[in-house]
């Protein structure tokens, strides 16, 4: 246990999706209150809030204002230096073009990483950053086709609830992000670690990568 990462980094972008972060900074939060040291940061284009439906970013076609605000503790051109992992998550912002700065981030902070975890379609940011070519990875079921565009050399698996490619991790969609980072506390704390946090948070824990309902649900989609 005192071997395991520490220093733990959420990037965050307009129009991201808010349970892609949230989901796993609840186990996060769990594991580190009595069962891990957990140092969670957040990383952003600026230091000024960033929302999650930002107004430049179509998000509703209802005229809804609901926007999830996180303020970041640092930044993309100042990150901290002895950052360990970094988890990525999907949303619209991804494929809009303000994600640029988030994509040449990644790009340059992979190397130094022990471990690179995406949820959802933020697959796309690292499809993008070329940290996934030759690897196998998954993404959002219900946006397949236009996550795995951005990855022609990336091999996708459809039917995974998450995958496991080396020192990247990559989920299915939105809570799937929550089985995935149990997964990967199973890797790096152990199982009983993983199924207490999973316990203390009431969920029910999809414990089986090769199975996600939501690749047949919309596999109209595919």
């Amino acid at each position: 246990m005192s071997q395991a990462p520490s220093k733990v980094g959420i990037l965050i972008f307009p129009g991201f999706e808010p349970l892609d972060v949230f989901g796993p900074v609840e186990a996060f939060h769990t594991v580190s209150k009595k069962l891990a040291k957990i140092n969670l940061v957040w990383i952003g284009p600026t230091l000024d809030p960033v929302g999650s439906a930002p107004k430049d970013i179509h998000t509703t076609t209802m005229g809804s204002t609901v926007d999830t605000r996180v303020v970041p503790t640092h930044t993309y051109d100042n990150p901290p230096e002895d950052l360990e992992v970094l988890l990525i998550p999907g949303g619209l912002g991804p494929r809009v073009p303000s994600s640029d700065g988030a994509v040449a981030f990644v790009k340059k902070t992979y190397p130094k990483l022990k471990y690179l975890i995406t949820v959802c379609n933020g697959s796309e940011i690292a499809a993008r950053a070329g940290v996934l070519d030759g690897k196998k990875a998954t993404t959002n079921k219900f946006g397949w086709k236009e996550s795995v565009a951005t990855g022609p050399k990336v091999e996708w698996v459809r039917t995974a609830r998450y995958v496991v490619d080396g020192n990247v991790w990559t989920t299915g969609g939105v809570s799937a992000g929550i089985d995935g980072i149990l997964a990967w506390m199973v890797h790096v704390y152990g199982r009983e670690v993983a199924r207490q946090v999973a316990n203390e948070m009431e969920y029910e824990w999809r414990d089986d990568e090769t199975w996600d309902p939501f690749a047949y649900i919309f596999g109209e989609y595919a």
